[in-house]
């Protein structure tokens, strides 16, 4: 794992206090390991993923919504969402892997929002890592003040994803292929982090990018929270 600048200038988007970081990449590249060593580091990571899952437990208006749209076979006994059903559906309908997007989406979005504020209210030079894989797709780029990428070869990515999940090799490409590729969000990044490499490095080097990041966070004029 070791970092590297990509094709964007590193460069923040507004003189700094509180720095938000988009985490991304491609699925299972690696982006959870990257961002517990941010945290490791002194980071407050917010994880998108977590949060949806927040969002969807039983009886949540995005439960809701998911069930009337998808049906109770999406359903586990215990009536919470079976994710593995329902990816079964959606990865193979674009159309419905949107609508599933709009209904989760901007739940997420206000969720992360509220938790960005009060992670700045406790500490104005915070440095927040937002882990989410859909930073692209779902335009949260454009709120964030630094991108980092986090990629690895699609041999990597087909097999984790049959181990992690289960999947077989036409679900894990299909999960990979519903994502922005990896080569154009490289392109969108502020740094590009190989998720394939030693872990040692890969360490050293996020210290490193978040002792850079903390130099941002005590610049002398903040943003407005985002």
């Amino acid at each position: 794992m070791s970092i590297a600048v990509s094709c964007q200038a590193w460069g923040m988007i507004s003189s700094a206090a509180m720095v938000l970081i988009g985490l991304t990449g491609g699925v299972a590249t690696g982006k959870s390991t990257v961002a517990k060593m941010f945290e490791q580091c002194g980071a407050t990571v917010i994880d998108a993923d977590e949060l949806a899952r927040e969002v969807i437990q039983p009886g949540k208006p995005a439960w809701r919504d998911i069930v009337r749209r998808f049906g109770k076979s999406v359903l586990n006994g215990d009536r919470t969402i079976n994710r593995q059903a329902l990816g079964q559906v959606v990865f193979r309908d674009r159309r419905k892997l949107k609508q599933l997007e709009r209904i989760i989406h901007p739940r997420v979005a206000r969720e992360q929002i509220r938790l960005t504020r009060a992670a700045a209210r406790k500490d104005r030079h915070a440095i927040v890592v937002y882990d989410v894989p859909l930073l692209f797709e779902a335009g949260i780029d454009k709120r964030v003040d630094q991108i980092i990428v986090v990629t690895a070869d699609q041999k990597t990515q087909i097999a984790r994803l049959k181990k992690r999940n289960g999947l077989t090799r036409a679900e894990a490409l299909r999960r990979i292929r519903s994502q922005i590729p990896l080569s154009k969000k490289i392109c969108m990044a502020d740094l590009v982090i190989d998720g394939t490499m030693p872990r040692v490095a890969g360490r050293k080097k996020v210290q490193e990018t978040f002792s850079m990041l903390s130099k941002l966070a005590t610049s002398t004029f903040p943003p407005p929270i985002k």
